[in-house]
């Protein structure tokens, strides 16, 4: 979507305008309201902090107005939340261009969030994305609960050293929970229960309905689990809390961050990819069906041993092929590029031949510099300037990459940025194939099947930097699908380089990067399953656990026992409101499992919490929490249709990803630390008159 900086954007769910965003993240209230809590203490406390109107929510500018703002924030993607996600439009007003989105990150990254939290909260969305494909919109909505609970906190007088003490000792204890209640991938497939079984069959059928697919074959997978030491954090309930630098401020790696305690599980146990695929397919079986085949294509063209049970994402690519319907998508080995008809044209000229590809490993330009080229200084190009009438330094360039490709005979030049356009067009003339942002872990697929060696400038191509062997074929022309007359082609090679095309298909054009998404969070969901080894019970159970926990920690430190004598009354003067504080950590994630209910359509947000506070009040709710039982139990009476309840009875229990699920709540909580202290440090907008009286308070920059 174009964007300007004078662009207003209007934000339209599918039937009626839900609310407009204009020039400087200027919110109307219809979005950013703030819902309707059962407990009278938060609807209290959130009258409280209205004072002057910020966008949709009210800001006090007295307090903490960057807490209110990541609430109000956050309130924008409640209904992007759970499985069930409504499409949504944005319009630039200007250009009248929009975009659909259903996700939280798409619709950040599509608004104009000029303030200073919402661009960290788009930076820190995006970052997570980038890692895990899945959650941002859990981190955002949690980070938004925890925002309101620290505002109570502020309200009730609670300093913010006792706020951020008593959240990090309640994050602890979601993680120690985290770490007992994990189950091991090889424990949940060895012995597959029912609903396991029913739907790995959801899959087979969701795969078999794909005519331009492959019959998925079930395969079995062993490995054997290594024993890994459990090191949680020892953080003492009085030790002072100082948040120095922000975790979003740089790209965390997924391999760095992993704190999977690696359940306890037997050794060389037949592990079933379809089984783990369908635990945390979260209701995408065609999404999560074309991950499967793409993971036995891997496995049967030999590049990886199935029974290491793992899945090599780096070598997955996706095509989208709009004008077709859905039903079309399918699963080929390869790497399958739309080229357009000139391209396709020099694909048929090459195609049954054996052609000879160059890498390059950035643009393929003249005016290209790698990262961190310095130019040297004082000097001043005077060749250009002059009227000699000699060729322009660009068609030297051009001359001289020509004759280097024609003198080694390449055939194909994969690129993972741009191409020159007269470069490309001279190419053309001589037969050789230009393919334009490849990326870079696919570069190295062909450089390992090849022998090609990736190069950053052109000019250092050599006859040992080219590698051969590798096919162009035209896989399907879209003439008529398409205003544009394109082409796909398929690039593979005679070696098994594991590269696989994901082919995405919609009637809908506005839909395929939805589709693509979706595809992507599957797919990185079997991932991290199988490299952590370790799930998490899905469909709020995890979370039920954590309330469990956390009010029961908090009721100890209300009344602590008679055993714990000084200590324990020691502990609670230190800090006499952290009872306060994981109560409402408690309710963060209560408001987050009925939202997701909410979101369904079955019930209301009364209703959702009504069901839920009911469920708490038993001592053994936590452990046996079925969000789908409870669902059902709101739509007795004829409400859930016969399809409804077949989908359920063949859904199987879900399952989330240990990493992704502890990363997104240590960065929601960590959003809210450094949001808090932010404002804490920085005050603006202090009066000169309260200056005096205040003085003792404030330091004046």
């Amino acid at each position: 979507m174009c964007r300007t900086e004078q662009s207003r954007y209007r934000f339209i769910p599918c039937g009626r305008i839900k609310f407009i965003l204009q020039e400087k993240c200027l919110w109307t209230r219809s979005c950013f309201s703030e819902p309707r809590q059962p407990r009278g203490r938060q609807a209290e406390v959130t009258n409280k902090a209205r004072g002057v109107m910020f966008g949709s929510a009210v800001v006090n500018q007295r307090q903490h107005v960057g807490l209110q703002e990541l609430s109000a924030l956050a309130g924008a993607t409640r209904s992007c939340l759970g499985p069930s996600k409504n499409y949504k439009f944005i319009q630039d007003e200007t250009s009248g261009e929009s975009t659909l989105v259903c996700s939280c990150f798409r619709l950040l990254e599509n608004l104009d969030l000029s303030c200073a939290v919402g661009q960290l909260v788009n930076e820190t969305v995006q970052s997570h994305q980038k890692v895990y494909r899945s959650g941002s919109g859990s981190l955002l909505f949690l980070a938004g609960a925890w925002s309101r609970a620290a505002l109570e906190c502020l309200q009730r007088g609670i300093s913010i050293a006792h706020i951020i003490s008593a959240m990090s000792e309640g994050m602890d204890i979601c993680l120690d929970v985290c770490r007992k209640y994990s189950v091991a991938t090889s424990a949940l497939c060895a012995s597959p229960s029912e609903n396991c079984s029913a739907t790995c069959q959801v899959l087979e059928r969701e795969l078999l309905k794909k005519p331009a697919g492959r019959a998925l074959q079930v395969s079995s997978l062993t490995r054997e689990t290594p024993e890994v030491s459990h090191k949680t954090r020892n953080t003492s309930g009085r030790q002072r809390v100082k948040l120095t630098h922000s975790r979003h401020f740089y790209e965390a790696k997924s391999e760095k961050v992993s704190t999977v305690p690696r359940p306890h599980s037997q050794d060389s146990k037949d592990v079933d990819i379809t089984h783990i695929a369908g635990a945390v397919s979260h209701g995408c079986d065609d999404s999560m069906s074309l991950v499967v085949e793409a993971s036995r294509l891997q496995t049967e063209n030999g590049e990886q041993d199935f029974s290491r049970c793992t899945f090599d994402i780096t070598k997955v690519v996706t095509c989208i092929l709009p004008g077709l319907p859905e039903e079309r998508a399918c699963v080929l080995p390869g790497c399958v590029v739309l080229l357009s008809a000139e391209q396709a044209s020099v694909a048929l000229h090459v195609k049954d031949q054996r052609l000879k590809v160059a890498l390059i490993n950035g643009d393929l330009s003249e005016t290209y510099r790698h990262l961190g080229f310095n130019r040297p200084a004082g000097v001043r190009q005077v060749t250009s300037m002059s009227g000699l009438g000699s060729l322009s330094k660009e068609e030297e360039w051009l001359e001289s990459v020509l004759t280097s490709l024609l003198k080694l005979s390449v055939n194909l030049i994969l690129v993972s940025g741009v191409a020159c356009e007269k470069l490309i067009q001279r190419c053309y003339t001589h037969h050789i194939l230009v393919v334009e942002k490849v990326r870079a872990s696919i570069l190295r697929a062909f450089a390992d099947a090849t022998g090609a060696v990736p190069v950053t400038y052109a000019t250092q191509l050599s006859k040992h930097c080219v590698g051969s062997g590798v096919q162009a074929a035209v896989w399907r022309d879209l003439s008529s699908q398409e205003k544009k007359s394109s082409v796909a082609v398929n690039i593979s090679t005679n070696n098994n380089t594991g590269l696989v095309t994901v082919i995405l298909t919609s009637c809908i054009h506005g839909k395929l990067q939805a589709l693509e998404d979706q595809f992507w969070a599957c797919a990185y969901r079997l991932h991290h399953a199988l490299k952590d080894k370790a799930l998490l019970p899905g469909a709020g159970e995890i979370e039920m656990l954590c309330v469990h926990h956390l009010k029961k920690r908090a009721q100890h430190h209300v009344k602590p026992s008679r055993e714990s004598g000084e200590q324990a009354n020691a502990g609670r003067a230190a800090s006499p409101y952290r009872h306060v504080v994981l109560h409402l950590m408690a309710d963060g994630f209560i408001d987050y499992i009925s939202t997701v209910m909410v979101n369904t359509g079955r019930c209301t947000k009364v209703k959702a919490w009504t069901a839920l506070s009911q469920q708490l009040q038993n001592s053994n709710a936590a452990s046996n929490f079925s969000t789908k039982a409870l669902l059902e139990s709101e739509t007795q009476g004829g409400t859930m249709s016969p399809d409804m309840k077949s989908n359920e009875t063949a859904a199987g229990k879900v399952y989330d990803n240990f990493n992704v699920k502890v990363e997104l709540w240590r960065k929601a909580l960590d959003l809210v630390f450094l949001v808090l202290q932010t404002d804490a440090e920085i005050i603006t907008g202090v009066d000169h008159k309260t200056v005096g009286t205040q003085s003792a308070n404030l330091m004046l920059l």
